[in-house]
Parts: structure tokens; C-alpha cells; sequence
């Protein structure tokens, strides 16, 4: 099955839609006619430009509505969730100033400290 991201005048992703098996049909074209809006191939197993199944990744990240599209880089951007966080350039994902600490405690970003707490049950 095939996934497309929808995407508006900016660029930014309105929608995702999944459609049969590509090389039997046109759709893509068909779509943006119909709706005069842009759509991108986007795939589901493709996060942080790996595939988790092996496969070849495609876009950086699967669409998500709110993400971006970079066509200077060709790829599909989350938005930004904290001021101090960096775009990484080779993921196509935000890291946080601090690492994350590598434990199985649940931790959040705390951006007026600009570090990771423990989370609190």
C-alpha cells in the first residue's frame, strides 16, 4: 500500500492518504488535479532515514499532519517541539541540547531548565 502526504501552499503536511499498489494506477496526478494540492510519496517504515525493515528509506520520515516538506532536501520534517532543540540535518529529526539519558525511566524535557526530569507518577 502506498502513503502520500498532503500538502498545502507552505508546504506543511494537511494529510496523509493511502492508496493500492502504485504501478497499477495513476493516482498521484489524479489527486492534485482534483484537488489543485500537492502530494508526496511518503513511506511508513522510514523514520530518521532508516527503514525498519531493511528496506530503503525515503523521505528522512513518514508524513505526519503538521510536518513539513523540504524540497531543497527532500524530506518530511516533524515540527519543532522546543525552542533550544537543533534540526538534525541527517535524521530530519530535533535533538534535544542535552542527550537524553539512556535508562528505562520515562523522562520530559524541561525547556526552562533546559534539561531531562524524571517523570512523576
Amino acid at each position: 500500500m502506498a502513503h502520500y502526504a498532503v500538502l498545502n501552499k507552505n508546504n506543511i503536511v494537511i494529510g496523509v492518504r493511502s492508496a493500492g499498489d502504485e504501478k497499477d494506477w495513476d493516482g498521484e496526478v489524479e489527486w492534485e488535479k482534483e484537488t489543485g494540492l500537492v502530494h508526496k510519496r511518503t513511506s511508513y517504515n522510514t523514520r530518521g532515514g532508516v527503514h525498519a525493515l531493511g528496506g530503503t528509506p525515503f523521505r528522512k520520515n513518514y508524513a505526519g499532519i503538521g510536518y513539513s516538506y523540504d524540497e531543497s532536501i527532500d524530506a518530511f520534517i516533524p515540527p519543532k517541539p522546543f525552542p533550544s532543540w537543533k534540526l538534525n540535518t541527517e535524521t530530519c529529526l530535533w535533538d534535544a541540547p542535552v542527550k537524553i539519558p539512556d535508562t528505562e525511566i520515562p523522562y520530559s524535557w524541561n525547556e526552562d531548565n533546559q534539561k531531562w526530569e524524571i517523570v512523576k507518577h
